[in-house]
């Protein structure tokens, strides 16, 4: 299956394609990164745990930059080393995200593959090389916010509800966001509700955050529009 997909693609768009096989989602996407650009891998079950201990620990899928560097300051360095660690501990230092690393580090992943699906939301984040406190957030939530609303011209159904995300220093998620009868009818208006959600956000000025995204959400027909399995969002 995976062969006839590459060479559809090949042959429908003239692309190359890079695919991964393998016992669940998790793993699949390791494996399709493992012979990019053209390449096919599989990761039999047998061959999960001898395969998955020796990675590093920035080829976990949600692993950037910012939590690399902080797991090596635990130092965590390959997947090995959160293998070894009880959940606890895990949690401790990451929060929900912590259970997470734990199954992860096990080859557990009970995310199901869902190749149709209504579309529920279109969005988009940054996650900062270093962490900045609310005051400097703004120019990336317009670009996020200009970035979401491109994305949602495709949509023929307007979004009742804008989302903002923030991730902070310590791992913790917060939203906020506002619900119109009237979807919003520009890039404009779009940015404008973000930048005001960020009145609503009730930490100190001196709070970090790691992360910042703009959503789009409550589309006013939620009867069947399908969404492309290759976007279901932006992330940078």
């Amino acid at each position: 299956m995976a062969k006839t997909i590459r060479r559809q693609i090949r042959e429908e768009l003239n692309l190359t394609a890079s695919a991964g096989v393998a016992p669940n989602k998790f793993l699949a996407k390791i494996a399709s990164d493992w012979k990019k650009p053209d390449g096919l891998f599989v990761i039999q079950p047998h061959e999960v745990q001898a395969f998955l201990l020796s990675l590093p620990i920035g080829r976990i899928p949600g692993v950037g930059k910012v939590t690399e560097a902080r797991m090596t300051e635990l130092g965590v360095k390959t997947v090995g080393d959160v293998h070894a660690m009880e959940i606890a501990t895990l949690e401790a230092y990451f929060g929900r995200w912590g259970a997470r690393l734990y199954e992860l580090s096990r080859g557990i992943d009970h995310n199901p593959v869902m190749p149709n699906r209504v579309r529920k939301q279109i969005s988009a984040e940054d996650t900062f090389p270093d962490d900045v406190p609310l005051a400097e957030c703004d120019a990336h939530i317009r670009r996020l916010a200009e970035k979401v609303w491109i994305a949602s011209r495709e949509n023929v159904r307007g979004a009742k509800t804008v989302v903002l995300k923030l991730k902070t220093k310590e791992f913790n998620t917060l939203t906020r966001s506002l619900t119109s009868q009237i979807p919003p009818a520009s890039c404009e208006e779009v940015t404008s509700i973000a930048l005001r959600l960020c009145e609503r956000v009730a930490l100190p000025p001196q709070q970090l955050y790691r992360l910042v995204g703009v959503g789009l959400s409550n589309f006013q027909d939620e009867m069947m529009e399908v969404e492309s399995p290759l976007f279901s969002g932006i992330e940078e």
